[in-house]
Formats: structure tokens, sequence, C-alpha cells
């Protein structure tokens, strides 16, 4: 009678365990969390699907549309945008590390075939022009002219040696270390360092007004860049390697080389140098600011166009939390600058080899 009554009771038991409701087993999600994790799905599907599109167009060669990675590029952020939604509404679901360095509360490392894919696509559509005038020694140059540049605007051999190492740097940034490339993304800005009509004209100008420095203190480099202006002629100049790294350099950079000794001291870590250089490509007028305010790392941006900007590069652009930013100091933006961290590991590692050659 006893077993029985036993018996009884944890059948009962287990009956009302099986029937009990399910938020008492698991926490069923919240309306916002089901509204990110639904965000992020249809984010995960709409980047599939542009993926296929544009893969299915090139092997069968059709006309891609204008600006073709444009649509590319906007799908990937929603990606990350979306799973940093996800994550701040669940943090569970933050992963393990990724290949790309993209701190994993971003991405999960389960989609890394897609951003394999995404990164493939972009270089079938960027590839140079059949006209491109390439060289031979592509990292080299970029090197040797970084340094020339820094020791005709008067620099110490070390700090002109940071130079190169900067501009390399700067090489991967644009291009992921790819000579002559076009844009899939613009019409406007091409070649190894990425310029414009006008910043191309106005590097070159800049070069002429230091050649005769140049051509005294490195007569070799002097001796190849009469070659390749002579080769570049009557070409758009920015697919040739040489001159489009020169005159990119000359534009945007020749200038700030002279705040280096600072620079290397209150930012000894070769990477943060190069994320300083290439803010100067992105948000130029407060970078010099910044630099010339006595407070590099403190000095504060809050004007939104500029927030816009930083935006526009991958700097606070993923999820409504960093989207939603009005100001942030150089410090800060220096350590959002997580996808060029990747980058700039590829071009310490080729500053190295060129060095131990």
């Amino acid at each position: 009678m006893g077993r029985r009554c036993h018996a009884a009771a944890a059948v009962a038991a287990l009956a009302l365990l099986l029937t009990a409701p399910a938020a008492s087993r698991a926490q069923a999600p919240t309306p916002a969390q089901s509204e990110a994790q639904a965000a992020y799905d249809r984010a995960l599907a709409d980047f599939k699907a542009i993926l296929a599109e544009r893969r299915r167009q090139i092997e069968t060669k059709q006309k891609l549309p204008n600006l073709p990675g444009q649509a590319l590029y906007l799908a990937r952020v929603a990606v990350i945008s979306t799973y940093k939604d996800l994550t701040d509404a669940m943090p569970s679901r933050i992963g393990k590390p990724n290949k790309f360095g993209i701190p994993p509360a971003y991405f999960d490392a389960a989609i890394e075939p897609l951003v394999d894919e995404y990164a493939d696509i972009f270089e079938i559509m960027e590839a140079p022009p059949a006209s491109a005038q390439d060289s031979a020694t592509p990292f080299r140059d970029v090197v040797d002219l970084g340094a020339a540049i820094a020791r005709a605007k008067g620099l110490a051999p070390t700090d002109a040696a940071a130079a190169g190492r900067i501009s390399l740097g700067l090489f991967y940034a644009e291009t992921n270390g790819k000579q002559n490339v076009r844009n899939a993304r613009s019409n406007t800005y091409m070649g190894s360092l990425q310029t414009g009509p006008s910043e191309d004209r106005n590097g070159q100008r800049k070069w002429e007004a230091i050649k005769g420095t140049i051509a005294t203190l490195d007569p070799a480099l002097n001796a190849r860049d009469d070659k390749e202006e002579a080769r570049s002629r009557g070409t758009d100049r920015r697919f040739n390697h040489w001159t489009n790294v020169r005159d990119g350099l000359m534009n945007a950079h020749a200038d700030l080389f002279r705040e280096i000794p600072a620079i290397v001291k209150t930012l000894p870590d070769p990477i943060e140098q190069m994320k300083l250089f290439e803010l100067i490509q992105i948000i130029p007028t407060p970078t010099r600011a910044a630099l010339s305010s006595g407070d590099l790392l403190n000095y504060r941006v809050s004007n939104p166009t500029i927030m816009k900007h930083l935006r526009n590069n991958s700097i606070f652009a993923f999820g409504k939390t960093d989207r939603a930013r009005s100001s942030a100091s150089f410090r800060e933006i220096l350590g959002a600058m997580w996808l060029f961290k990747r980058k700039f590991d590829k071009a310490m590692v080729k500053y190295a080899e060129i060095k131990g050659r």
C-alpha cells in the first residue's frame, strides 16, 4: 500500500513538471529580446541574399549596378549592428572570439565564412583596370616614400622611419595592401591610397615644392620618381602605384609628419600611431586641432557632422548604443577603431619583413 502511494506521488510530481509553464523551466524572452533576435535574423538573411546576388552577377558576367559594393557594405553594417543590439539585450548570446578581431559582442564567429565571401567579392569588384601601372615593390615603395618625405620635412632618421611605418599602415587601412585598386563604393576615390582627383593634384603640387630637397637627400629615390612620373604621363596618375602613394601622402599627411616626435611620446604603440594618421584621412580638421591642443587623448569632438564621418568609417557605427553617441574623446575614438587593427597588424608584419631584408 505504501509503495503504491509513493508511486502515485511520483507520477503526480512528474505530471506537474511536464505541464508546468515553460517560463518556470527556462525564462521566456522578453518582447525586446524577441525583437532584437528578429532584427538580427532579417539582417543576416539580407546579407546572405546580397552576397549571393553579387556572386551570381559576377559569375554570369552581368553588368553590375553603379557602386556595387554599397549595398554589400550596408548589409554587413546591419549584421554587426543588429548583433550588437541582440547581445545588449541578451548578454548570454556573446560567443567566442573571431579571426577578424571584432569584439565578440559585435560579431558571431559562426558567420566568419560570410565575411570571407564578402572580402572575395570586393576584391573582384575592385580589381585594377587593365591600364594600371603596378610596382614590383609596392610595400617598400610606401615605406621609402613616407620616410623620404619625413626627412624632407626635417625629421631625424628614427622619426622618419616611423613615418615610413605609419605610411605602410595607411596603405593597408585604405586598400588592405592592394595596389591600384578601384572603389566599389565610390566613383571618386581610387588607387593605392584612395585619392580623389583634386587630392591627387594637390599632392602633386606639394611634392614639386620639396622635390629639390628629396633629390639632395636621396638621389636614387628621386631618379625612381622621375621614371614613374614619365611613365604615368597622359594617364590617370592614381593608377600608377608610386605617384598615387606619393601624392596621397603629400596631400593629407606630410605636414603632420613634423608632429611625429610628439605623437610617438603620447602614443608609443605603433598601431595607435597608425590609427591617428588614419583619422587624418577621416576627420582631418578635428585631428589637427586635437594634436594642437596639448591634450590629444582627452580632446573631445561633438560636432554632429564629425560624428557622422566617424560612423561612416566604421567607428561608433554598430548598434543603437554606439550610434546614439553625441560626442567622443580621441582616447575613445582610438579605442573604437577595432576594425582597423587587423589591417595594421598586417602592416606591422610586412614592415618587419621589409626591414629584415
